[in-house]
């Protein structure tokens, strides 16, 4: 465990939280899944270490769009009072990163590329996305005529977050500020999804956090285009009108939906097939998208570009 001076902040759905000073943050990503806001009891093995090599690779691919908090992955450069109990860095290797500390905003900046999910639900029921007009007939798994940021609230712990119409993210931060978060998500997206074109996979959708320092300066924080925020489906298969086969956390959701669960804590269970198969989607968007092994990142912390 970390030493007791290492300020322990919250638990989240998948990251733990640690103020290392004033200026910098420690987020350590655990191996828990969650699926419709609720952690799952049933860990997914090494799901913590494909999150952070991941963001660790997008951090870098972006940097030149968006300004981000990731310091290092490295706990060397943790301070040594921080770290208490021998083999406690071998256990944050891979998983941890050190950020800049920014305030949060409370906002998740959804952009959808295709029509999946809830908002393929919403067109049926509306004809719209979060509010968004769209074109009559599409169908299910249709790439939209252009991406759509649908931005959501981020609630509290144990409550579901809420879609929002844009107007309110003007409210919530700040007209100018909202239009500076929706210019960075669409490029963000943009870059993601040409990248993952190359790896052969269809980048669906994604969802991006942002943060910002005292100087105003707008950060891109938390994870990035991960199989926990991005539906990421195989691109020799897809095929519009159908659900789609893919590197994330569908896998688990459809299975969830055929059990007799209300979708309130605590869920069900994973049996060892779909845990052992969720593990091996992840692993497989993290080696496509990265061109790295994963085995040789779990020994030696590094990805090849």
């Amino acid at each position: 465990m970390l030493h007791a001076e290492a300020l322990f902040l919250r638990a989240g759905k998948v990251r733990d939280l640690y103020r290392i000073d004033d200026e910098r943050l420690l987020l350590v990503a655990s191996d828990r899944l969650s699926a419709f806001d609720v952690v799952l009891p049933t860990p997914i093995p090494d799901k913590g270490r494909v999150l952070t090599g991941l963001s660790r690779f997008w951090f870098a691919e972006t940097a030149g769009i968006v300004p981000n908090h990731l310091l290092s992955t490295d706990p060397a450069d943790l301070p040594p009072s921080l770290v208490g109990e021998p083999g406690v860095a071998d256990e944050l290797r891979g998983r941890m990163m050190i950020g800049r500390l920014a305030e949060v905003l409370p906002v998740e900046c959804v952009v959808r590329g295709y029509l999946s999910g809830s908002g393929w639900k919403d067109y049926r029921a509306t004809g719209e996305v979060c509010g968004i007009s769209l074109p009559p007939g599409l169908r299910e798994s249709d790439r939209l005529p252009e991406p759509v940021l649908t931005p959501a609230w981020k609630a509290p712990a144990g409550v579901h977050d809420e879609n929002i119409p844009f107007t309110m993210v003007e409210r919530l931060i700040s007209p100018e500020l909202a239009h500076r978060v929706r210019a960075a998500s669409l490029a963000l997206y943009a870059h993601g999804a040409a990248v993952c074109e190359r790896a052969g996979i269809v980048l669906a959708d994604t969802k991006f956090e942002f943060g910002v320092l005292p100087s105003g300066e707008l950060l891109l924080i938390d994870e990035v285009l991960t199989p926990d925020s991005s539906r990421f489906w195989e691109a020799g298969t897809y095929e519009p009108g159908r659900a789609q086969a893919s590197y994330d956390k569908q896998f688990v959701r459809d299975w969830l939906e055929a059990q007799p669960w209300d979708k309130t804590a605590p869920g069900p269970e994973l049996p060892p097939e779909v845990v052992a198969g969720t593990r091996e989607r992840y692993v497989e968007a993290f080696e496509r998208i990265t061109g790295a092994s994963f085995a040789r990142y779990l020994q030696e912390d590094v990805i090849a570009r």
